[in-house]
C-alpha cells in the first residue's frame, strides 16, 4: 500500500468517527434504525474501520525509527491490561460527562466511581492503548497511526466537554463536575458482584486479545 492509500484510509476513519459528534447526522440515523440499532451498527463500523486502519499501517512502506526490543512488549502488556480493566469498569455505566454513558439520570456525583479520576474514561483508555502500542512499533507508519489516534483521543475530551456543556447547560455541568471532583477517589461499590463481574470481563478481554492478536493483526502479542 502506498502512503496515499494509507492517508485515504485515515481520512475515511476520521470521517466515520465524526458521526457521533454531528447531531444532525446522528439524529437521522437514530430515527431510521433506532437508538439500539444505531449503537450496534456504529460499534461494528468503528471496529471495522479501526481494523482496516491498523492493517493499512502494516501494509504501508516500512521506515524504521527505532528497533523493537523484548522489554517493550512487557510495557504494552501491562498497559493493555490497564486498558481492558478501565473499559470494563466504565462502559455502559452512568456518565453524563462523556459518550457511551448508560442511565445517566442515575449518576450520583457524590459516588463518582471511575469518573472521579477522569470525566472521559473511555477516551483515557483509547489514549493509553495508542501510547503503549507506540513503544514496540517504531516504524513510521505505526508511529503516525498510534500517535495521531492518541492525540485524537486526548483532543476529543475538550470537544465532548464543550458539547456536554451545551446539552446540560453550563451551570448544571459545572455543578455536577464540582460534586464529582469533591467525591471520594475510592468508595464501597453499590454492588460487589457487578464489580467483580466487570473485573473478570476485563481480565477475560485482555487474555482474549492476546490470543486473537496473531489472527486479527497478523503478529503475535507475546
Amino acid at each position: 500500500m502506498s502512503w496515499a492509500g494509507f492517508a485515504a484510509v485515515f481520512a475515511a476513519f476520521f470521517l466515520t468517527h465524526s458521526i457521533p459528534v454531528r447531531p444532525g447526522v446522528k439524529s437521522r440515523l437514530t430515527a431510521a434504525f433506532g437508538a439500539r440499532g444505531f449503537g450496534v451498527g456504529y460499534s461494528i463500523l468503528s471496529l471495522a474501520m479501526l481494523t482496516l486502519l491498523i492493517w493499512s499501517a502494516g501494509e504501508a512502506p516500512y521506515v524504521q525509527l527505532w528497533p523493537q526490543m523484548s522489554w517493550q512488549r512487557h510495557v504494552t502488556h501491562l498497559g493493555m491490561l490497564t486498558v481492558c480493566l478501565l473499559l470494563a469498569l466504565s462502559i455502559a455505566r452512568p456518565n453524563p460527562f462523556s459518550f457511551g454513558g448508560s442511565g445517566n439520570d442515575r449518576y450520583d456525583p457524590t459516588r463518582p466511581g471511575i469518573t472521579r479520576w477522569t470525566r472521559h474514561p473511555i477516551l483515557a483508555a483509547l489514549a493509553l492503548w495508542a501510547g503503549v502500542h507506540l513503544v514496540p512499533n517504531g516504524d513510521l507508519a505505526h508511529v503516525i497511526l498510534f500517535g495521531v489516534l492518541g492525540l485524537f483521543a486526548i483532543a476529543g475530551r475538550g470537544l465532548i466537554d464543550r458539547r456536554k456543556r451545551r446539552v446540560l447547560g453550563e451551570a448544571r455541568w459545572r455543578a455536577l463536575d464540582d460534586l464529582r471532583r469533591a467525591g471520594p477517589r475510592l468508595h464501597v461499590p453499590g454492588s460487589w458482584p457487578w464489580l467483580i463481574l466487570r473485573v473478570v470481563i476485563g481480565l477475560g478481554a485482555f487474555l482474549g486479545l492476546l490470543w486473537a492478536h496473531p489472527y486479527v493483526i497478523g503478529v503475535s502479542a507475546i
